[in-house]
This record gives structure tokens, sequence and C-alpha cells, in this order.
């Protein structure tokens, strides 16, 4: 999962608190689910039990499975990502499918079912969406047949076309009528116009790009190596890349938290056969902050609470059973931990 939601949580924000100074509008109050914390539950590869939780953090109140709770059916699928744009959210499982909901509360308004893959993330410009999706095994398994897949259609429908792009696209960001594509294996930033539904510019980036994000304004990009991590920055006036900054972090896995005052949390495992996992607490200007600030093992997920200054981290518990979450402050103390579903990968906070 690539966990973009903390990205999304600035400009959430900001439009509450615009909507609350416009006087001439009426007040529309907030769905059970666009408040709190949603946890992200990927689900075991062969069930396919793929959920969302529900947190309210103020009374420490978890609400399962609330995808079945509101629409009488599982989910039925690894989830992958969650979306939120406009009053919709996205839900991306890359065992072939995108259930839409409504972000406030979770009914079903659509689906794309057919023609997809292994989906991985979604963006939405105008009335379109484009799904990044890995595109078929071959019989050595890898994914040369890649693309980024086009709906028309705010509430699903079907796929109109597919739009070739390097291999095993990840993350996506809008940006009026373009769209960046993350390119992991091949180190390659895509960049597909909209409207003529094909790609524009190809640029060349260092590492394995994971996932994007914004920050006053400048476009970045996060990206892996083995024994470093990448933060590039774009121009995106006319479309090329401007900035790279390395980092001596080693072993990142691609999943990051984007905590206060550009400091980022990045999740880093040994693997087979020691699983010797951390949290690297770094600032995206510069130096490395702390590399092993939490150490311990199954780490999976990560998010940050922008608000409450808390960072939220999974631990997938080996698939043996449900997962669990533990929040820790600032200061990298523990606070509580509770737990969740199968596979937690991800957060997405109001």
């Amino acid at each position: 999962m690539k966990l973009k939601f903390n990205q999304l949580f600035g400009a959430f924000a900001l439009s509450l608190i615009l909507f609350a100074c416009n006087d001439s509008d009426p007040e529309q109050p907030l769905g059970a689910y666009e408040q709190g914390i949603l946890i992200m539950n990927e689900g075991n590869f062969g069930t396919n039990d793929g959920e969302v939780y529900h947190l309210d953090p103020s009374t420490e109140t978890l609400t399962p499975t609330i995808f079945e709770a509101e629409n009488f059916r599982p989910f039925a699928g690894l989830l992958e990502d969650m979306v939120p744009a406009n009053d919709n959210l996205y839900l991306v499982a890359n065992t072939g499918k995108v259930e839409i909901v409504d972000a406030g509360t979770f009914k079903s308004v659509g689906a794309i079912t057919g023609d997809l893959d292994q989906p991985r993330s979604l963006a939405v410009v105008g009335s379109k969406l484009f799904i990044s999706d890995y595109g078929p095994y071959d019989a050595s398994y890898a994914t040369p047949d890649s693309y980024v897949a086009v709906v028309d259609g705010l509430n699903g429908g079907v796929v109109s076309k597919k739009i070739e792009v390097s291999n095993k696209p990840e993350d996506l960001f809008a940006y009026g009528k373009y769209v960046f594509v993350a390119g992991s294996e091949e180190g390659k930033v895509e960049i597909i116009d909209a409207e003529k539904e094909e790609v524009i510019k190809t640029l060349e980036v260092d590492g394995h790009p994971a996932q994007f994000f914004e920050d006053n304004g400048t476009l970045w990009l996060y990206s892996t190596g083995s024994d470093e991590v990448y933060f590039q920055s774009f121009h995106l006036d006319n479309l090329t890349k401007a900035t790279t900054n390395a980092l001596p972090v080693a072993n990142a896995t691609g999943r990051i938290a984007f905590g206060n005052d550009h400091v980022f949390y990045l999740i880093t495992s040994t693997g087979w056969p020691d699983y010797e996992d951390g949290v690297s607490r770094v600032s995206v200007l510069g130096p490395e902050l702390d590399i092993d600030w939490i150490t311990g093992s199954g780490f999976y997920g990560i998010g940050f609470d922008q608000v409450r200054n808390e960072l939220y981290l999974s631990n997938s518990n080996g698939f043996q059973g449900n997962g669990s979450v533990t929040v820790y402050n600032e200061e990298g103390t523990e606070i509580r931990t509770f737990e969740v579903g199968r596979g937690p990968s991800g957060f997405l906070f109001y």
C-alpha cells in the first residue's frame, strides 16, 4: 500500500476551514466515517479478506469491517489503497477491482470489476479515473504489460483505455490535466495528458519511485534504494525534475508517513532471514534525524496524525491471525496498542 493518505490531510483540513468561514452556505454535517481514522487492513492472500476499520481516537472506539457492515457483503479482495476524492472514497484492490463508496456513509456508489489485473492506486482528473495497474504476470512472474487504466465516470464503469507505462506503476498524482505515474521497477516518472489519454513525457529518477506528496506547492517523490532513500522535487510549470536529496537510510520498504515540520517516518526491513525492522525519522531537507528511531519486527504500515502528533505503526504479526496497531507520541514513547484486521497496512486521518 502506498500510504498516500497523510498528504491529503492538509487539503482536507483547509477545506473544512474554508467551509466554516463561509456563512452563506448551509452547514453540512460530516458523515460518520469522515471523522477520526480509517484503518486499511490489506487482507490475506487466498482468503481475500481485506477490510476497513474506523477508529474514534477521542474515545478509542474501534468499529470493525465497516464496508461489510454498511453494504451487507464482504469486501472480498486484497485492499491496496484508499483514495479520497470529492465525496467518494476509492478502495483499490490488487485482486482486480475498485470499490467506490460514499466517504461519509461507506455505502457503495459504484465499482470497477472488469478488465483490471493488479490495480495499485488511483487518481481523479475531471470526470475520469486513472488507475495504475501492474498488468498480468507472464511465465517468469514479470509484468511487461503494465498500464494505467482509464474509466470515464466518477462512480465507476468500464475501462475505456489502457495506457502503456513502465513496469510496476505505483502511486499517481493529479495536477491540472496531468497525471504523474511512479514507475517503481524502472525508475521512471511518466506524465499522462488526461485529455489526450497518452504519455507525453518520461523523466528518469533515482531509486524505485514509491510515493508522491505535495508540500507548500512543491511536488515531491519518495523513492527507495538499497542503501539510500531519495526525495526528488519537480517543476510543475514545465514538467521537469528539479532537485534530489539523498539520505543514507538502508533497507527502506517504501512505506512512509508524513509528519509535521518536514519530518517523515520510514519503515525499514532487512527481510529474510533476520527480519529486523525499524522506523527511521528523517527530514526531507536532510540530514537524517534518527535512523533507528524505533526497532522491532513485523512492521507493516505507518501513518501520522498531524493534529494529535501521534505515529500509528501497524504489525502484520506474520499474517497469523489479526494484526495490531501501536500508537507513539513524537518522542517515540508507546501510548497504546490495539488489535485490528488482517494485514493492517495504512491509515487515513480526518
